[in-house]
């Protein structure tokens, strides 16, 4: 597979109108280092455009039998330790862009981080979005399954999103368009949100302490010094993963490098060399426990994507 993206990208950066776009193709690059829990195999393909014109461009020359997958903060997700098959396009700290449209009404990029955002409402006065500085994710990745910290929601916000297909069109379509539930969007197939737009409230007294106040609460409740992707389970109805885990006496349990955290059952941490194996494996202990105990059914709120190292 690295051979023939090799081939492909050696064939467009032919094409003299589009060499600067392919010669940023790396190949074979490890993806841990994009991901919260720090964990993760290579990338045949790994592409950062630098706006949505060259993610265009770039999409409109690739190869249509070669599988794309899109990567924003890397938290909240689990790539196996064979790595991902296809191109990575990271939007991480590029396709970026905030700006204030209409006194309550706000532009944002895919690429910009859920906190950076709440930070840019406070300062122009703007209340609705704090609770985004407890998602640790970008503003794709949040919009992709309505991310939510502190009560909020994402597209309890969201007026209308762009999106790009395969081939690199564009369109807007408004937030009653898209189905959304509790941690789940459903977007048209191939079809990727770039960019998004949100209606705030405007007032004369955002508080300045709000934002500090909540990251000191997130501080206490979750383990943020050591590598984790946020909450692995979705709460179910009428209850928290959270205390379902604990009851079945899992805090603080180990396989291999990955530890169910002790500060928030919820957590699980790599403690050092965790592979993507340990943590999947945990996963899938901890939801048999619960079940088996309480007879709840824990859904994962996490992304596992990508090939096992015994994959054919």
């Amino acid at each position: 597979m690295v051979k023939q993206s090799e081939a492909f990208a050696e064939q467009m950066s032919d094409s003299s109108r589009n060499k600067t776009q392919f010669e940023k193709i790396r190949f074979n690059e490890a993806l841990a280092k994009y991901t919260s829990w720090r964990i993760g195999g290579p990338a045949d393909q790994y592409f950062r455009p630098a706006d949505k014109e060259e993610l265009s461009l770039f999409l409109k020359q690739l190869d249509p039998e070669l599988a794309v997958f899109f990567l924003g903060a890397g938290s909240n997700l689990l790539i196996r330790d064979g790595g991902i098959r296809g191109v990575v396009i990271h939007l991480r700290r590029t396709m970026d862009q905030i700006t204030l449209e209409t006194s309550n009404r706000i532009y944002v990029e895919a690429g910009a981080g859920c906190p950076q955002v709440a930070r840019f409402c406070q300062k122009n006065g703007l209340s609705g979005a704090s609770f985004m500085v407890g998602i640790p994710g970008s503003i794709g990745g949040a919009l992709a399954m309505n991310a939510g910290a502190f009560g909020g929601e994402t597209w309890e916000l969201v007026d209308s999103v762009e999106v790009m297909d395969r081939q690199g069109n564009r369109q807007w379509l408004p937030a009653s368009a898209i189905k959304v539930g509790y941690r789940n969007v459903e977007l048209p197939e191939q079809h990727w949100i770039v960019a998004a737009r949100f209606i705030l409230s405007e007032t004369d007294s955002v508080d300045p302490a709000m934002i500090e106040n909540l990251l000191e609460r997130r501080r206490n409740s979750q383990p943020i010094s050591v590598p984790t992707c946020g909450s692995v389970f979705k709460n179910p109805e009428g209850g928290f993963a959270a205390q379902l885990i604990e009851l079945s006496g899992l805090k603080g349990y180990r396989l291999g490098n990955a530890r169910v955290s002790e500060k928030h059952a919820n957590f699980i941490e790599n403690t050092g060399g965790a592979t993507a194996s340990d943590i999947e494996l945990l996963i899938e202990l901890i939801r048999e426990r619960v079940a088996t105990d309480h007879g709840i059914h824990l859904e994962s709120e996490v992304r596992i994507v990508g090939e096992g190292l015994t994959d054919e």
